[in-house]
């Protein structure tokens, strides 16, 4: 199939804008529950009457410190209770939210003030507002800077007490469905990032056609833990569409403490990216291998796949069902737990989650569904659901967008979620979005007869071997990565003569496999890229892994590296994607190695 589009089942009037979400609650649902914010050590309640009194404080304030409507305001945290009440009263003050990673360098953030030409940011730290003030040559437009740990909130409440409340219902009234509520820039791995100018519309599109496919999950019953940084596009979408849908709402900035806030949080629905999915199950394994109970695990993980993958084929024998219910004691009982006990579903983004991980966790009681989109589309494009639901695909696209699939295998995507454009660069707009509106992904897919899409790879990866092979590496390192001794593998081949891959450890999963194999703890990755029973367990998930292509795309040779690829070396974005051009350039003489004997 080369085209497929589901009709809208939710219009956006014209003077529609996101802040009408937050009045309905307060006025209609004011006492109810809306987010918990952790204080103390304690989960607390806070009221959507509570809430909006906060957000208006603070709007008021922004005001009162000179923001006019659309107004670029800059904002720079992890994910906390605070970020989502900023979100919503810059918005309530008509102004533009530019979101930064909290993680961003002095450079990164420079650029982005200067092309947003944001005139005011909150940041969360001091060292923040410290990086602030040493680039402040470079962005002219800026004044004042708030740092959320010196309370920035309640400064800016402060400051906008005589602010009236007709000055918000004036400011409300400067918002359309058009107008710009975010300016979110693309994580760049390559270039510049440039500044995806998405609208209220954009939101409030893809909350209305989208939220509803989730309702058994995201509604006033339920509850969600927000981890991932709400500085991407998928978590804004997610935290607009929780107040949206009246989800109770809370936030946890540090994934370190992630398994006791879920256990404490107990959340209904969770989202995350299939790293966080990788590292519950290879934490998992590694805990039973070093109880003594390895055996019995993976017996397990293979029943709960075989249970998953008979829901599709006409349900489980009564042998399987029998298994299933004893190892659901004995096993996928305490996988729930970690997830805080009452988690019914997930959703899954970023990059593929890999089939047989999903069958795993379906079949503990826990499914995942994969989506599909860009910061571009206001991220979901497309999503599996309860109605539409294809294991190994990334769903049907959204009701009222459209997917097409261009002579050259490129996903393109057309509808209300697509943005307006790139921030003053008309250049790279045209050179997205052509003349009939569709938007053009980079990503190279297959649409099957049903309107399901897989992706395959990224049309600027593609390799091409030396013998003319095209080979997608995303297929080959998703499945590497799902190995509990890998954290990041890229796959490499360009104009070669075969495909070959450079492998990183993860060292979290390190331990319990020294201890298994009785070797020294605490030996250095340094010392184990040679080990030969590593070498031969790796070996073992490049031949799994090599199952899901044809041999002339199969990885030939690997390395191992004694350093792994993250965020603060400069070789993950902060979406945790591989910036391949930096990942090459830095171990070119591995690369050649792999080629040299």
């Amino acid at each position: 199939m080369r085209e497929f589009s589901i009709p809208a089942t939710t219009e956006v009037g014209p003077d529609e804008a996101l802040p009408d979400l937050l009045t309905t609650n307060v006025s209609e649902h004011g006492d109810e529950v809306g987010l918990r914010v952790r204080r103390d050590g304690h989960w607390q309640d806070v009221t959507w009457k509570e809430f909006g009194a906060e957000v208006a404080g603070v709007a008021k304030g922004l005001i009162a410190g000179g923001i006019a409507p659309g107004d670029r305001v800059a904002l720079q945290a992890k994910t906390r209770y605070e970020w989502t009440v900023l979100d919503f009263a810059i918005w309530a003050a008509g102004a533009v939210v530019v979101p930064v990673y909290e993680t961003s360098s002095p450079d990164q953030v420079a650029w982005i003030l200067s092309d947003s030409g944001a005139t005011v940011i909150v940041v969360e730290t001091a060292e923040h507002a410290s990086a602030v003030e040493s680039i402040r040559d470079q962005v002219p437009d800026l004044g004042s800077v708030w740092v959320i740990d010196d309370d920035a909130v309640g400064t800016l409440i402060a400051a906008g007490k005589d602010v009236p409340d007709s000055e918000l219902t004036a400011r409300r009234a400067t918002l359309t469905a058009d107008s710009l509520a975010t300016l979110i820039y693309t994580s760049g791995t390559t270039g510049r990032p440039k500044g995806c100018e998405l609208t209220h519309a954009n939101f409030l599109f893809g909350i209305g056609n989208g939220m509803s496919l989730l309702g058994r999950f995201l509604n006033v019953d339920g509850s969600m833990l927000m981890f991932l940084p709400l500085a991407h596009v998928l978590a804004r979408e997610l935290e607009v569409g929780a107040v949206a849908t009246r989800t109770v709402l809370g936030h946890t900035p540090d994934i370190s403490n992630l398994v006791q806030d879920l256990g404490e949080f107990k959340p209904t629905f969770v989202l995350a990216v299939p790293r966080v999915f990788e590292k519950v199950y290879n934490g998992a394994e590694a805990k039973a291998e070093a109880d003594g109970k390895g055996k019995i695990f993976r017996k397990s993980a293979q029943v709960a796949v075989d249970w998953s993958r008979a829901q599709d084929t006409g349900g489980p024998g009564l042998g399987l069902r029998l298994q299933h219910a004893v190892f659901d004691k004995l096993v996928y009982s305490k996988l729930r737990a970690a997830l805080g006990g009452n988690c019914m579903a997930a959703v899954s983004g970023g990059a593929p989650l890999g089939e047989r991980l999903g069958h795993f966790f379906r079949g503990i009681g826990v499914t995942i569904f994969e989506g599909y989109g860009l910061t571009e589309t206001t991220a979901a494009a497309a999503v599996n659901h309860d109605g539409a639901f294809r294991m190994g695909t990334i769903g049907q696209p959204l009701p009222g967008v459209a997917f097409r699939i261009a002579e050259d295998g490129e996903v393109l995507i057309r509808g209300g979620v697509v943005m307006r454009g790139y921030w003053r660069n008309e250049q790279a707009t045209a050179e997205a979005i052509d003349a009939d509106g569709w938007f053009h992904t980079g990503d190279i897919g297959q649409l099957d007869a049903d309107g399901f899409l897989t992706i395959t790879g990224r049309k600027k990866e593609i390799l091409v071997t030396a013998g003319g092979k095209n080979v997608a590496p995303a297929v080959l390192e998703d499945r590497l990565r799902a190995h509990r001794l890998v954290s990041q593998c890229i796959v490499v081949g360009d104009q070669r003569p075969f495909i070959a891959a450079l492998i990183t450890l993860d060292e979290e999963a390190l331990p319990a496999w020294l201890e298994s194999t009785g070797k020294p703890a605490g030996t250095p990755v340094g010392k184990l890229t040679e080990d030969p029973d590593l070498l031969a367990e790796l070996d073992a998930a490049v031949a799994e892994a090599n199952k899901a292509v044809s041999k002339a795309e199969a990885i030939k040779k690997f390395r191992v590296l004694g350093t792994d690829f993250t965020e603060a070396n400069g070789m993950l974005t902060p979406s945790l994607k591989l910036k391949r051009a930096v990942v090459m350039k830095e171990f070119d003489a591995e690369v050649e190695a792999l080629y040299s004997r």
